[in-house]
């Protein structure tokens, strides 16, 4: 025999004779006919090549094979109610269990502490596992199941995702605070091309980016591998470059080494979305997990939309 022979309408009714210790009233437990309930105990008996009961006249006793078997079928029977319980629950609109939450190196280490706490609370039923890399590593993942929603910047070279952006978040000049840019009027992105810009690592999205707002050439200015790494060599007087809003310190400079200033309102951004694969059938929830990054996005960014960017506020499937 194997698992496939095995029924749990069987060992439901060998649970109700065992707990009823008669067939008559196991069989009006279990809403069908004495004969119907004997037959398949008898017949489950034989599959199993045991003696569940003691039957006669007046009594049935469970046999001492019937007592394990009796044991494990409610162990069964109790995991699979389980499951249907599990299954209730996933077709729900809310989201549960662990949910693995990713976002790119640039962002993750300053939006999440920001967010955690209101995350907690609206989704009191996830667990969340956070973890950061470069936007194809998470693209990877993504697509492999090992992420289950992304926090990205746009655009992104991907197919079978919906991605819902959350908002911009303006780039900012840090520069030394000796520098001929850290006074008189702010700097057009264009301005800032050549040898003393810092960039990041080939790789890294925020690179392009910041490449892109101002013109310069792919291999121009000095490389860091950290967000980290480049406010430091600005405040060694290496050069300026491009932070994003929320990774710029919140005041000024307490050392007094560096200068972060704004650009006007055309000045560069990047727009922050949250993706997951569009087969993921928590769509719903996942979309209730973007509203939230819409409504508790920091300070220091734009609501996505805002004018000048001429966008919408709704999900894409790219």
């Amino acid at each position: 025999m194997n698992v496939a022979g095995l029924s749990l309408r069987d060992l439901e009714y060998v649970v109700a004779v065992a707990e009823e210790g008669h067939f008559g009233r196991a069989a009006e437990r279990c809403a069908v006919s004495q004969p119907t309930l004997s037959v398949q105990v008898r017949k489950l008996e034989e599959a199993l090549g045991l003696v569940l009961f003691e039957r006669s006249n007046r009594r049935v006793l469970l046999t001492p094979s019937g007592q394990a078997v009796v044991r494990q079928a409610r162990a069964v029977l109790a995991e699979a109610r389980a499951l249907l319980l599990l299954a209730r629950e996933g077709a729900g609109t809310a989201l549960h269990g662990r949910l693995v939450l990713a976002a790119i190196q640039t962002l993750g280490p300053y939006l999440f502490p920001r967010v955690l706490r209101g995350l907690r609370q609206a989704f009191p039923h996830l667990a969340f596992g956070l973890s950061e890399g470069r936007t194809a590593e998470i693209l990877d993942g993504l697509r492999e199941g090992r992420i289950d929603a992304a926090l990205i910047s746009l655009p992104i070279p991907d197919a079978g995702l919906t991605v819902m952006p959350l908002f911009e978040e303006p780039f900012l000049l840090a520069c030394p605070a000796e520098h001929a840019f850290a006074d008189g009027p702010a700097p057009l992105p264009g301005d800032l091309a050549g040898p003393d810009l810092l960039l990041l690592d080939e790789g890294n999205c925020l690179r392009d980016q910041a490449v892109a707002a101002c013109g310069a050439g792919p291999a121009s200015g000095r490389h860091a591998t950290s967000l980290e790494t480049l406010r430091s060599m600005v405040a060694a007087g290496a050069g300026y470059t491009l932070l994003p809003a929320l990774a710029a310190p919140p005041g000024p400079d307490p050392t007094g080494l560096t200068i972060c200033r704004r650009f006007g309102p055309e000045g560069p951004s990047r727009t922050v979305a949250l993706a997951w694969r569009a087969s993921d059938p928590r769509a719903e929830g996942l979309g209730e997990l973007a509203a939230f990054f819409r409504q508790h996005a920091p300070h220091a960014t734009l609501p996505f939309g805002h004018p000048g960017t001429g966008r919408d506020r709704e999900a894409i499937s790219v």
